[in-house]
């Protein structure tokens, strides 16, 4: 299908250009978005005519971008999800979960302008691009974790799950010692015991003792 652009299109080409796409990218992203026009002689007619304003509606646009842009450097936003040990997420962080994050931020970015090829499926830091603008792209930080504190040590390039193993050794190490006091405190015990029969008197044989002995002897 042959379109006229009524703003730059990636890979496309620019503002008034006529390019050739197919027919369904046409339908379902270019012209339902008003990115382009099909590229008939009346169409054609319309936007030699509106061509100025069309393109001085774009530079407000995108100056309007660039403003945003400039207030999202540094922007992060954290996902809460559960996920398996291996990292592995119990489903996926799609463009909409990032658009939602980024409003409550305080950003208004709709889920087409998140730039997402496939879903987020493992935990971890994701430099995503959001195009505010044909022209203006900015990059936001979506880090994904199983809890705020995760989401922290990830943050300063912490690895969770050496944390994870910092505390098992911990809990392991804990009972070992657990364990060496209460063999320490068994052997202590076994001790006293000896030396309290070392110290007992030996028992003395009384007379009647050895009358009972000389009638066995």
């Amino acid at each position: 299908m042959d379109i006229i652009l009524l703003e730059r299109v990636a890979k496309l080409g620019q503002i008034g250009d006529v390019v050739s796409v197919k027919n369904g990218f046409a339908r379902n992203f270019l012209l339902p978005q008003k990115k382009a026009l099909r590229a008939t002689k009346a169409n054609m007619a319309v936007f030699e005519a509106q061509r100025k304003e069309i393109e001085a509606d774009n530079l407000k646009a995108k100056a309007e971008a660039e403003a945003v842009a400039a207030k999202m450097v540094d922007v992060s936003v954290i996902l809460i999800r559960q996920a398996g040990e291996s990292g592995q997420l119990f489903g996926s962080v799609t463009a909409r979960d990032i658009a939602v994050a980024l409003e409550e931020a305080g950003y208004k970015v709709s889920k087409n302008q998140v730039i997402l090829d496939r879903a987020i499926k493992v935990l971890g830091l994701n430099d995503i691009a959001v195009r505010l603008h044909a022209e203006v792209d900015v990059t936001v930080i979506v880090n994904v974790a199983r809890s705020a504190a995760e989401a922290e040590i990830q943050a300063i390039g912490g690895d969770v799950d050496a944390k994870e193993e910092e505390e098992e050794f911990e809990v392991e190490d804990y009972f070992e010692k657990e364990e060496d006091a209460e063999a320490a405190v068994s052997s202590d015990d076994e001790a006293e015991e000896e030396v309290a029969e070392e110290a007992a008197p030996a028992e003395e044989e009384t007379p009647a003792d050895e009358e009972e002995e000389e009638e066995k002897g």
